[in-house]
């Protein structure tokens, strides 16, 4: 996938780390696995896949998917179920169309949607953005039964999406690459954010997107797929390296208590009520 909108060295960096993620050959993939579960505690006892020969390339290991029935949903058909594996770095209230991303740091909905016409349902609503660290799982999944109005893929940055960028970089989301994706279901419209970073070799969908042109790869694009449907906790994104996932709901959805910054949260678990 080509990152128009980053640096030169954002770009090399990011191709080389695609091109090592996709050498199937066994010694060297295995050697990048056996590196990478050194320094990240990945567990893989929910994963299909249990050692590294289960994998083709590092690719597969790292976009690893979960075993059926490794994460039971609620019960509840109202509750809100947790898009991804990862750490909340923020959540809460959507006020004045902003949105909070480290302490004394606010940026637009509307830059980080790309159309301050579909920033505006979101007014009065709530939030969370949710980091996923290298040893996380990286499939992301929808929060309730949705279907897909519209999605828009925004090239940019690929500035680093951790803790210390968050309280570094002004506007961090919105200046990087990432897929934006508008869904509607029965508790009212809402958009997943998946956000592209340093080293994120690609942003995968099962839902099916056609090539970007070449000259149009540095403009932001509109894709309306028609009947794309998901039960809730079905996947819709992978991230080929970590990065970041922001969720934001229409009023009447409230957060559990539990979603505040800092916390751990597992797709699947309860993440918010509907209405």
């Amino acid at each position: 996938m080509p990152h128009p909108g980053a640096s030169l060295a954002e770009a090399l960096l990011t191709a080389f780390m695609a091109a090592v993620g996709g050498v199937r050959q066994r010694h060297f993939k295995r050697f990048v696995i056996w590196i990478y579960t050194r320094f990240y505690p990945v567990n893989l006892a929910e994963a299909v896949g249990e050692t590294a020969d289960d994998f083709e390339t590092f690719n597969h290991f790292f976009t690893r998917r979960l075993r059926p029935g490794a994460r039971p949903l609620p019960g509840a058909a109202d509750v809100l179920v947790c898009p991804a594996d990862g750490t909340v770095s923020q959540a809460g209230p959507i006020v004045d169309g902003q949105l909070l991303q480290a302490k004394g740091q606010r940026y637009s909905v509307a830059e980080l949607l790309g159309d301050a016409n579909l920033a505006a349902p979101c007014e009065g609503g709530a939030f969370v953005t949710i980091y996923l660290s290298p040893r996380d799982y990286h499939r992301v999944h929808v929060p309730c039964a949705s279907e897909l109005a519209s999605a828009t893929e925004i090239p940019g940055r690929l500035f680093s999406v951790n803790a210390s960028s968050e309280r570094r970089v002004a506007g961090l989301f919105a200046r990087n690459e990432r897929l934006v994706m508008h869904l509607a279901a029965a508790s009212g419209d809402y958009a997943l954010v998946m956000v592209g970073a340093l080293i994120v070799a690609g942003i995968d969908t099962p839902w099916q997107r056609p090539p970007v042109p070449k000259e149009k790869r540095n403009k932001p694009r509109v894709l309306r797929p028609e009947g794309v449907r998901f039960e809730r906790g079905d996947e819709i994104g992978t991230f080929r390296i970590g990065s970041t996932v922001i969720c934001l709901f229409p009023q009447g959805i409230v957060l559990d208590g539990h979603v505040a910054p800092g916390a751990t949260v597992r797709m699947g678990e309860p993440l918010a009520s509907g209405r």
